[in-house]
């Protein structure tokens, strides 16, 4: 949801992107898994997207959301973890959100990320649908209508409880 929803292929190549990033970074560090930097990274790029939202972690700690890749960074700092992975998603969730979103929206500069055409022929863009929670659109409205004579039904009066 959020800044991909109904944009499967703009999604798939943040993955594919950061997925590269992170292998290429993982055969220069010789790591063994790459799990949690893919994770960080998205995470990051969704947190940069929601900056100003409101989240929660533990104990009740609230604070905003831009914040939370580096809190999850520094709390597992101190619970005696390895720092490095969630670093190196960091880094790579900021590259991708730097050349994808802030250098050439908010900086002006040149377009350097964009998805590759082949993807959106696989995963098209999502028109329409339901635009509401349990909503159907009006073009499934209007067929219902038409089948029950106008959308109403004649229930009758019915009677008072206590009436017989």
């Amino acid at each position: 949801t959020g800044a991909f929803d109904g944009r499967p292929a703009d999604y798939m190549f943040m993955l594919l992107f950061n997925w590269i990033c992170i292998v290429i970074t993982g055969l220069a560090m010789d790591m063994q898994l790459l799990m949690i930097p893919l994770i960080m990274s998205v995470l990051y790029v969704w947190a940069q997207l929601n900056r100003d939202m409101i989240v929660s972690f533990w104990f009740g700690t609230r604070f905003k959301a831009c914040y939370l890749p580096w809190v999850i960074l520094g709390f597992n700092y101190i619970i005696g973890g390895s720092v490095i992975n969630e670093l190196i998603g960091n880094l790579v969730g900021h590259l991708y959100f730097f050349l994808m979103f802030k250098y050439p929206m908010d900086l002006g500069g040149r377009n350097f990320l964009s998805t590759p055409q082949f993807l959106y022929r696989w995963l098209p863009n999502r028109r329409g649908g339901v635009s509401g929670f349990g909503v159907p659109p009006a073009s499934m409205r209007r067929a219902a209508e038409d089948q029950q004579g106008g959308g109403r039904h004649n229930w009758g009066q019915g009677f008072r409880l206590g009436d017989q």
